[in-house]
């Protein structure tokens, strides 16, 4: 999400006459989004301001924006330890960047953090904005903003606030736009996509349509935007498991655009602990919707996050998180250790946080499970033939490409001559490894359409 609102700040920037620029010195304005998910956020952004200060004192008309999340929740504060920022916006209204930013020209530091969204803009602006993409085969599309689940460690809801699903034809008038400019790849974004539409359908029966059934809208969507002319892969994230319906699942295997991957967060094993974090369903619950999912989806991979040391987490618990993870045999899984996040449930339990050294022990232990099975899940591929998109020149050697298969997974390939980003082709696993797989090209499928940005040198 926070990726696709820089998107939109960019195009609004260039929109303004900016252009991009690689030497941050050079740079006349410096935007930093900022995410508040984990503690170490805090410490970069202001370990990066404190840098920028003799940026910014060198030429004091140099501006500094400071957006995002972090910008939401801190809006004091970050004026406080770096009275140098020109600029302070918060989730709400990316849309008014460069406007602020011509404000603060004129009058001095501007800070403006909205409590929530106005709705109708929020159903006009996303399709509306500029957007610099730096990926032109592949665009991301908001359905949703806020969320409004309890997640008792998440401070989602206070920054991003309650949840508001954009209008139906409007996200779908939006891919078909995008498809129409080459973009064969839509990644749906949300807080919690497989709500989608709920608030929707329950506005319908308020205005008195009795014959709105109050219920999510996700799986149509998906149906939907899978069957627009030109889209080849959709993908999403991020979905709630207590909100995981059947209709969800239908979609994904009905639909061929929709990709064979799910990112279907576990959080913890142990049903205590699940129910002290507020998700809404238990181990075993998770366990058999995965094994639905996995029935109706052929070759599904499943991906997950996991957290370590939730207050009050004993050592039994624990072990029930492993055995979920051992059970549950993810394709790649993000791990974390417990972050208390100021204004959330869990930065209260103070008296039940666990030992770090203790936690830090844990999070070994359960990267030793999880490691395991992502390679064993990578080389029950070795054999077999995958379609992957282009998405490159590998970092690590610049004779190989990397692309990614529809579920999701990396692979690098030898190429003789480069393929232009975005290229479809066919390519034989033959090596795996714990977060990638190696490929030999057999043949390009298709060719790219999307526009390719081109450097205008200034005159």
């Amino acid at each position: 999400m926070n990726e696709h609102d820089s998107e939109r700040i960019a195009g609004l920037l260039e929109q303004d006459g900016l252009e991009p620029i690689d030497d941050e010195a050079k740079a006349d304005v410096v935007v930093i989004n900022t995410c508040c998910i984990r503690e170490n956020a805090d410490k970069k952004l202001y370990g990066t301001l404190g840098t920028m200060k003799a940026w910014k004192d060198a030429d004091p008309s140099r501006q500094i924006v400071v957006a995002g999340c972090l910008a939401q929740k801190d809006r004091e504060l970050v004026r406080q330890r770096a009275p140098w920022v020109d600029v302070v916006l918060g989730t709400h209204n990316v849309h008014r960047a460069t406007e602020l930013l011509n404000e603060s020209r004129v009058s001095g530091a501007v800070t403006e953090i909205l409590d929530e969204a106005i709705v109708d803009d929020y159903a006009l602006f996303p399709s509306a904005l500029p957007v610099r993409r730096e990926t032109s085969y592949r665009s991301w599309v908001t359905i949703q903003i806020g969320c409004d689940n309890t997640c008792a460690y998440c401070i989602v809801p206070a920054v991003r606030g309650r949840e508001i699903s954009r209008p139906f034809e409007g996200i779908v008038d939006e891919v078909r736009g995008l498809a129409a400019n080459g973009v064969t790849e839509i990644f749906l974004l949300g807080q919690n996509v497989n709500s989608y539409g709920r608030d929707l359908s329950l506005a319908s029966r308020r205005a008195g349509d009795e014959s709105v059934r109050v219920v999510p809208q996700f799986a149509a969507l998906l149906r939907a935007v899978g069957a627009v002319p030109g889209v080849q892969r959709v993908r999403y994230m991020s979905p709630h498991p207590k909100d995981m319906r059947e209709d969800t699942l239908l979609a994904m295997a009905e639909t061929t655009s929709v990709c064979e991957h799910l990112h279907y967060p576990l959080q913890a094993g142990s049903d205590a602990v699940l129910a002290a974090m507020h998700r809404g369903y238990t181990a075993q619950r998770y366990l058999d919707r995965l094994a639905e999912a996995r029935r109706t989806i052929p070759d599904l991979a499943v991906t997950t996050d996991v957290i370590v040391g939730f207050p009050g987490e004993s050592e039994a618990d624990f072990m029930q998180t492993m055995e979920v993870a051992a059970t549950a045999q993810f394709d790649a899984a993000y791990l974390f250790i417990f972050s208390p996040r100021e204004g959330t449930t869990a930065a209260a339990m103070v008296d039940k946080f666990c030992d770090p050294a203790e936690v830090s022990e844990r999070y070994n232990r359960l990267k030793v499970v999880l490691d395991r099975t992502a390679v064993q899940q990578h080389r029950a591929r070795i054999g077999r033939v995958e379609e992957i998109v282009v998405e490159g020149t590998s970092r690590k050697n610049p004779d190989h490409l990397t692309g990614r298969t529809r579920q999701n997974k990396l692979v690098h390939f030898p190429v003789s001559e480069k393929l232009r980003i975005g290229t479809y082709a066919r390519v034989e696993i033959i090596d795996a490894a714990r977060f990638h797989l190696t490929g030999r090209l057999l043949e390009v499928t298709a060719l790219p359409t999307h526009r390719t940005r081109l450097a205008v040198a200034s005159a």
